[in-house]
Parts: C-alpha cells; structure tokens; sequence
C-alpha cells in the first residue's frame, strides 16, 4: 500500500510540472486543492496563502513566460497517512521574451490525499545559489 501511495504522489507531482511547463491555468486547477489553507512561495515572492492569492500567483507567471522547460534531479518522495511530500532539484530552462534563463531552484511539494485523488497544498521553491 505504501508503494502504491509513493507511485500516486509521483504522478501527481508529475502532472504539477507537467502544467507548469505547458503554462497551462486549467490543469493547475485540477491538481491543487481549492482550500483556504494552500500556500504558494515562488522565489523571490512573498507567501500566497489561500487558493483565490496562489492561482493568481500562476497567473501572473504563465503570463510572463513564454516557455519552460523543468529538468528534476534528487527527487524525493515520502508518504505518511494522507500527507505527503516531495523534494527536489528544478533544473529550469525558461524563456522570457527573447531570452533563455537558466535556474536552479530547491523545491518542496506538500500533498494532501483528498478522497482519491492526490492533491497540493504547498508549493515552496528556493534559488541554488551555486
């Protein structure tokens, strides 16, 4: 059972990124929980709190990128009971307007399990000064 879990959390995080890299508002929706109690820390950004503060976070960021592409090495998944959580390393490549950007961030992904279906609730990513 607890593989099972660990493999249900993989995906969902899979699809997280999945959406984020296609900067796509709706599939987002989809994998967050709509709470009160959601957070969102983007680097450089100060904490969102609740769902309406941290959709319009992506918002915001979907609207100013054109594209972005995520690389994850010292991916860690762990599950206890209906909580779970990811660590990792987000090896970014974005493009704003007509630059490339390259980044580095250290992230931790927080889920709920909410009936069946795995969900965020806390988003937490942080430069690698390297």
């Amino acid at each position: 059972m607890l593989e099972q879990r660990i493999e249900e959390v993989t995906q969902a995080n899979e699809y997280f990124y999945q959406s984020f890299e296609n900067l796509d508002i709706a599939a987002m929706d989809t994998i967050w929980a709509h709470q009160e109690y959601v957070t969102c820390i983007h680097p450089g950004w100060s904490i969102r709190v609740g769902w309406p503060a941290v959709r319009d976070s992506w918002v915001v960021i979907f609207n100013n990128t054109f594209s972005m592409k995520f690389q994850l090495t010292e991916l860690q998944v762990q599950v206890a009971a209906d909580v779970a959580w990811v660590i990792c390393t987000e090896n970014i490549t974005s493009r704003v307007g007509d630059i490339d950007q390259n980044s580095v961030v250290v992230a931790t992904n927080l889920y709920e399990r909410i009936g069946e279906s795995w969900k965020i609730i806390h988003h937490h990513g942080s430069p690698l000064m390297e």
